[in-house]
Protein backbone atom coordinates (compact mmCIF):
# COMPACT_ATOMS: atom_id res chain seq x y z
CA UNK A 1 0.00 0.00 0.00
CA UNK A 2 1.42 3.31 -1.01
CA UNK A 3 0.55 6.39 0.98
CA UNK A 4 1.88 9.89 0.97
CA UNK A 5 3.68 10.70 4.21
CA UNK A 6 4.66 14.26 5.02
CA UNK A 7 7.49 15.35 7.27
CA UNK A 8 5.24 15.07 10.32
CA UNK A 9 4.48 11.41 9.40
CA UNK A 10 0.85 12.05 8.53
CA UNK A 11 -0.80 9.59 6.17
CA UNK A 12 -2.80 11.48 3.56
CA UNK A 13 -4.69 8.91 1.50
CA UNK A 14 -4.27 5.18 1.31
CA UNK A 15 -5.61 3.27 -1.64
CA UNK A 16 -7.23 0.29 0.06
CA UNK A 17 -8.33 -2.87 -1.66
CA UNK A 18 -12.00 -2.89 -0.75
CA UNK A 19 -12.69 -6.11 -2.66
CA UNK A 20 -9.39 -7.86 -1.97
CA UNK A 21 -10.80 -10.79 0.08
CA UNK A 22 -13.34 -11.67 -2.61
CA UNK A 23 -10.73 -11.42 -5.36
CA UNK A 24 -8.28 -13.55 -3.39
CA UNK A 25 -10.91 -16.23 -2.79
CA UNK A 26 -11.87 -16.49 -6.45
CA UNK A 27 -8.27 -16.88 -7.50
CA UNK A 28 -8.56 -14.30 -10.26
CA UNK A 29 -9.07 -10.61 -10.44
CA UNK A 30 -8.85 -7.90 -13.03
CA UNK A 31 -5.83 -6.03 -11.80
CA UNK A 32 -6.21 -3.19 -14.30
CA UNK A 33 -3.42 -0.71 -14.82
CA UNK A 34 -3.14 0.11 -11.11
CA UNK A 35 -2.25 -3.43 -10.08
CA UNK A 36 -4.99 -3.73 -7.47
CA UNK A 37 -8.39 -5.36 -7.54
CA UNK A 38 -11.32 -3.15 -6.66
CA UNK A 39 -9.21 -0.44 -5.07
CA UNK A 40 -10.61 2.87 -3.94
CA UNK A 41 -9.23 5.86 -2.12
CA UNK A 42 -10.10 6.15 1.55
CA UNK A 43 -9.49 9.61 2.97
CA UNK A 44 -8.39 9.89 6.55
CA UNK A 45 -8.73 12.98 8.74
CA UNK A 46 -5.13 14.05 8.13
CA UNK A 47 -3.75 17.10 6.38
CA UNK A 48 -1.84 17.33 3.13
CA UNK A 49 1.48 19.19 3.18
CA UNK A 50 0.04 21.69 0.65
CA UNK A 51 -3.04 22.25 2.81
CA UNK A 52 -0.90 22.94 5.88
CA UNK A 53 1.33 25.31 3.93
CA UNK A 54 -1.72 27.16 2.57
CA UNK A 55 -3.20 27.41 6.06
CA UNK A 56 0.07 28.85 7.37
CA UNK A 57 0.19 31.37 4.51
CA UNK A 58 -3.44 32.40 5.03
CA UNK A 59 -2.80 32.93 8.74
CA UNK A 60 -0.26 35.65 7.85
CA UNK A 61 -3.21 37.64 6.48
CA UNK A 62 -5.20 37.71 9.73
CA UNK A 63 -6.64 41.13 10.41
CA UNK A 64 -6.57 42.38 6.82
CA UNK A 65 -9.98 43.58 5.66
CA UNK A 66 -12.51 41.67 3.60
CA UNK A 67 -13.29 43.35 0.28
CA UNK A 68 -15.53 41.80 -2.37
CA UNK A 69 -13.28 41.00 -5.35
CA UNK A 70 -10.15 41.45 -3.23
CA UNK A 71 -7.11 39.45 -4.32
CA UNK A 72 -4.58 40.96 -1.91
CA UNK A 73 -2.19 41.95 -0.71
CA UNK A 74 -4.06 44.60 1.29
CA UNK A 75 -7.58 43.14 1.26
CA UNK A 76 -9.17 39.82 0.38
CA UNK A 77 -12.38 38.16 -0.57
CA UNK A 78 -12.86 34.52 0.40
CA UNK A 79 -11.74 32.89 -2.83
CA UNK A 80 -8.95 35.38 -3.42
CA UNK A 81 -7.47 34.40 -0.05
CA UNK A 82 -7.69 30.65 -0.70
CA UNK A 83 -6.35 31.05 -4.24
CA UNK A 84 -3.34 33.03 -2.99
CA UNK A 85 -2.70 30.79 0.04
CA UNK A 86 -2.66 27.61 -2.03
CA UNK A 87 -0.47 29.24 -4.68
CA UNK A 88 2.24 29.57 -2.01
CA UNK A 89 2.13 25.77 -1.78
CA UNK A 90 2.31 25.30 -5.55
CA UNK A 91 -1.40 24.52 -5.96
CA UNK A 92 -3.08 26.74 -8.55
CA UNK A 93 -6.78 27.24 -7.83
CA UNK A 94 -9.37 28.89 -10.04
CA UNK A 95 -10.52 32.35 -8.96
CA UNK A 96 -14.08 31.87 -7.65
CA UNK A 97 -15.50 29.76 -4.83
CA UNK A 98 -17.87 28.12 -7.33
CA UNK A 99 -14.90 27.00 -9.44
CA UNK A 100 -12.91 25.99 -6.35
CA UNK A 101 -15.79 23.73 -5.28
CA UNK A 102 -14.94 21.42 -8.19
CA UNK A 103 -11.18 20.93 -7.74
CA UNK A 104 -9.24 18.45 -5.64
CA UNK A 105 -10.91 15.50 -3.97
CA UNK A 106 -14.30 15.56 -2.27
CA UNK A 107 -13.86 14.67 1.41
CA UNK A 108 -16.59 13.46 3.77
CA UNK A 109 -17.17 15.63 6.85
CA UNK A 110 -15.79 12.95 9.18
CA UNK A 111 -12.42 13.12 7.36
CA UNK A 112 -12.08 16.93 7.58
CA UNK A 113 -8.50 17.98 8.38
CA UNK A 114 -6.64 21.28 8.72
CA UNK A 115 -5.84 22.70 5.29
CA UNK A 116 -8.96 21.31 3.59
CA UNK A 117 -11.13 23.94 1.95
CA UNK A 118 -14.79 24.12 2.84
CA UNK A 119 -17.28 25.49 0.36
CA UNK A 120 -20.42 26.99 1.89
CA UNK A 121 -23.99 27.67 0.76
CA UNK A 122 -25.90 25.72 -1.89
CA UNK A 123 -24.61 28.08 -4.58
CA UNK A 124 -20.96 27.63 -3.45
CA UNK A 125 -20.69 31.36 -2.76
CA UNK A 126 -18.21 31.19 0.14
CA UNK A 127 -14.99 29.30 0.85
CA UNK A 128 -12.67 29.02 3.83
CA UNK A 129 -9.74 26.91 4.98
CA UNK A 130 -10.33 24.52 7.87
CA UNK A 131 -7.88 25.41 10.64
CA UNK A 132 -8.63 22.58 13.06
CA UNK A 133 -10.33 22.65 16.45
CA UNK A 134 -13.66 23.47 14.80
CA UNK A 135 -12.40 26.76 13.29
CA UNK A 136 -12.46 28.08 9.72
CA UNK A 137 -9.95 30.70 8.59
CA UNK A 138 -11.67 32.91 6.05
CA UNK A 139 -12.28 36.32 4.59
CA UNK A 140 -15.93 36.93 5.33
CA UNK A 141 -17.94 40.09 4.63
CA UNK A 142 -19.31 42.67 4.74
CA UNK A 143 -16.53 44.89 3.45
CA UNK A 144 -14.04 45.82 6.15
CA UNK A 145 -14.49 42.76 8.40
CA UNK A 146 -11.01 41.42 9.16
CA UNK A 147 -9.77 38.06 7.91
CA UNK A 148 -10.08 35.72 10.85
CA UNK A 149 -11.40 32.54 12.39
CA UNK A 150 -15.04 31.55 12.67
CA UNK A 151 -16.48 28.49 14.42
CA UNK A 152 -17.48 25.92 11.80
CA UNK A 153 -20.71 25.21 13.65
CA UNK A 154 -21.73 28.86 13.18
CA UNK A 155 -20.89 29.00 9.49
CA UNK A 156 -23.42 28.69 6.65
CA UNK A 157 -24.43 25.22 5.41
CA UNK A 158 -21.56 23.23 3.90
CA UNK A 159 -21.85 22.36 0.21
CA UNK A 160 -18.61 20.39 -0.12
CA UNK A 161 -15.21 19.82 1.44
CA UNK A 162 -12.23 19.58 -0.89
CA UNK A 163 -8.71 18.27 -0.24
CA UNK A 164 -5.94 19.75 -2.36
CA UNK A 165 -2.32 18.84 -2.96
Amino acid sequence: MAGLICSACLVVALPLMANAPAAAESGSADMGSSGSAGSSDIYLPVSTPAGLQALAAASTQLGKPYKWGGTGPNSWDCSGLTQWAFSTAGVHLPRTSQQQSKVGHAIPAWALAPGDIIIFWHDASHVGIYAGFGQVLNAYGPNGVPVGFNPLDRMPPVKTIRRLG
